[in-house]
């Protein structure tokens, strides 16, 4: 194990896998595309994360798929329909994924307000 991946003493084991899974590069992204619009075929998905590869998107996809945390559902036309969907387990986490937005939301529209009154010369 890296140093960098050593488990803090206070921090369970598997509370330390789920963050390592969460916090790779686009998953919050990708779970919280799923919470949002439900099922969703893979290359709507695809576009609805703006700057991801396929590759990557696929990739990621693989790993919440052998965690449990997302379904798919494959059928066999000509195309091939993918479909990717949050499994139980995961919208069980919707609730944490609504509240990431609300917050979000709201320090934009705080931030938005600061960066205004800075420009008008006024106190922060």
């Amino acid at each position: 194990m890296r140093r960098s991946q050593t488990l803090p003493e206070r921090c369970p084991k598997p509370t330390h896998e789920l963050l390592q899974l969460l916090t790779r590069p686009w998953t919050m992204h990708i779970l919280w595309v799923l919470n949002t619009s439900g099922p969703t075929r893979f290359g709507v998905l695809r576009r609805q994360i703006d700057g991801i590869s396929s590759r990557l998107l696929t990739e990621r996809l693989r790993d919440l798929e052998d965690k449990g945390f997302v379904f798919r559902d494959y059928k066999p036309t000509i195309p091939p329909a993918v479909t990717y969907g949050l499994t139980k387990r995961m919208q069980e986490i919707g609730a944490a994924l609504d509240k990431l937005d609300e917050l979000a939301q709201k320090w934009q529209q705080e931030d938005s307000k600061r960066i205004r009154r800075r420009t008008k010369g006024e106190p922060l």
